[in-house]
């Protein structure tokens, strides 16, 4: 064999290996993403039962029908079977179980760092709420406060003066500015370099990457009482003024009033509720498709109203819907999710399980 032979022949070689080595760095990149935003949804109260009968009657695009990775979450709090929102979503926000009404702490009233301090820590994220209740309701409280009752609804407030939360839209006002202790916690967050707006439900596209738009004066109205797109609205808004931030972002959504409709066992407004947090999802998974960066889970805390899909009679094509409490339930709930790492959501496992799962994803640990 000639030298020049020789020659080609480990050119090839060195060709083929390099072809090799970079197919398998982008195989390990697919199979392993790491996501740069994070959208977490928590439809409060949303079990199986809403989903299905909801979802159903829908006339436009199901957005639980564009996930391909879904799993299942057991809900129990430390102390209960059945847990609260508080400790349900302390579970997602520290991983750790904790008793019912705690925010942030352990079972052990201890605080641990919550996801929206770890990303703000280990990456240099922001982080965000956007709700339908006020922001300092147990869910959106959960991810930035440690409290250990969740209906210390002043104290909660100074928390955002922490400023674990960069962004936070919804309800609220009367524990920013009517406080018993007259302070104006809204001028103090201006103070920290926050934009603030109490507009109502008056809507208005505000640019800042530190804001507090407070809607009403504690949880908003319900979509049968004309509140229409905001959570959608509410979202977008978010999206935008968290991606100021380069590095990346941590939201977290709440279709609050769902766990709502449930408690007052009235199906036409739970069902209007879930309506509109799909129509939220969809939006959220048009800009995660666009993005390709985004990785998006859509959960609930726990069921309420334990809900059934009961025989109709009168038209076997439908069903009727019958609550059968007025209160949580401890059956499992669905996770749904898309985008980078979104694989690892698939299974059965504990709610606390989804702290770490995203903790392990994100290195936060």
């Amino acid at each position: 064999m000639t030298t020049k032979r020789k020659r080609q022949i480990i050119i090839i070689a060195c060709a083929i290996s390099c072809i090799w080595i970079f197919s398998a760095a982008k195989t390990k990149v697919k199979l392993n993403p790491v996501p740069r935003k994070v959208i977490f949804m928590i439809g409060d109260g949303m079990g199986l039962a809403q989903i299905s009968g909801a979802m159903s009657l829908y006339q436009g695009v199901n957005a639980f029908e564009r996930f391909s990775h879904i799993g299942l979450s057991r809900t129990h709090s430390a102390d209960d079977y059945v847990t609260d929102s508080g400790a349900g979503a302390t579970a997602f926000s520290i991983g750790k179980r904790t008793y019912n009404n705690a925010i942030g702490v352990d079972k052990d009233s201890v605080p641990h760092p919550t996801l929206f301090e770890l990303v703000k820590q280990k990456r240099s994220w922001s982080t965000g709420v956007a709700v339908t209740s006020s922001i300092v309701h147990a869910t959106p409280a959960s991810f930035y406060a440690h409290v250990k009752h969740r209906r210390k609804y002043e104290e909660i407030a100074e928390h955002m003066l922490k400023g674990n939360c960069d962004v936070a839209i919804g309800g609220g006002y009367k524990f920013f500015e009517q406080r018993k202790d007259k302070r104006s916690i809204l001028s103090e967050l201006r103070q920290l370099g926050y934009t603030t707006s109490t507009d109502s439900l008056t809507w208005r596209s505000i640019d800042a990457s530190k804001m507090v738009y407070l809607h009403a004066y504690d949880g908003l109205p319900s979509v049968l009482n004309g509140r229409k797109d905001f959570l959608t609205k509410a979202t977008k808004l978010a999206i935008n003024n968290l991606s100021k931030n380069d590095k990346g972002f941590f939201l977290m959504v709440e279709g609050s009033q769902i766990d709502w409709g449930g408690h007052e066992m009235n199906y036409d407004y739970m069902q209007s509720e879930l309506w509109d947090f799909n129509e939220t999802i969809n939006a959220v998974l048009d800009y995660a498709k666009k993005q390709g960066d985004v990785l998006v889970i859509v959960t609930a805390d726990h069921e309420t109203g334990g809900l059934a899909l009961a025989e109709n009679e009168s038209n076997r094509k439908t069903f009727t819907p019958k609550y059968t409490y007025n209160e949580h339930t401890g059956v499992m709930v669905p996770v749904f999710a898309y985008g980078p790492g979104a694989d690892r959501f698939s299974g059965v496992y504990d709610n606390t399980a989804l702290f770490d799962k995203l903790a392990d994803l994100l290195h936060l640990k």
